[in-house]
């Protein structure tokens, strides 16, 4: 698995992710994380993705030169977490594609996450997810080594905050 550099012009790539995610979620009924309706097909959420890609530091995993996961840092979280006091490394997005469920897309993309961290001396890695579904992304995370930190919400949809050292 190679893991590169990404920018705007990997939007319909990590969108193609986005949408067999919640195809992927929907046919498992479990539409709380991210609705029944394609990422593709909503123009706020295409326009989220875009300025992820443009202001944020994306990265595409690829197997064979095929784009397989994404992930998405940042210097900070999103308006709707709350701030630390300490310089660190944000996980805006991590998807698989779900045709790679399984093999490892994203831990590898999260030792990524840990290098870059660690590539500027940076201690804190965090990321935040959905809490429903039984908690099946904080299990995940937690299995990554991420610790649950505070919950939070949007709407009525319910989120948790998890947070690594890697220093």
């Amino acid at each position: 698995m190679k893991i590169r550099a990404g920018g705007p012009d990997d939007l319909s790539t990590v969108l193609g992710m986005l949408d067999s995610a919640v195809e992927w979620l929907v046919s498992h009924g479990r539409t709380g994380q991210w609705g029944t309706e394609s990422w593709s097909s909503r123009p706020k959420a295409v326009a989220r993705v875009e300025r992820l890609l443009t202001d944020s530091e994306p990265w595409i995993a690829e197997i064979d030169g095929e784009p397989v996961g994404a992930l998405v840092l940042d210097t900070a979280p999103g308006p709707e977490i709350p701030p630390v006091d300490e310089p660190e490394v944000y996980v805006r997005l991590l998807v698989t594609d779900r045709r790679f469920a399984g093999h490892g897309v994203g831990a590898a993309l999260l030792a990524h996450a840990a290098e870059e961290a660690r590539r500027r001396d940076v201690d804190l890695l965090r990321v935040d997810c959905f809490a429903g579904n039984e908690g099946r992304l904080v299990a995940y995370y937690t299995r990554q080594g991420f610790t649950p930190t505070e919950t939070f919400t949007v709407g009525d949809w319910h989120g948790q905050v998890l947070a690594r050292r890697v220093g």
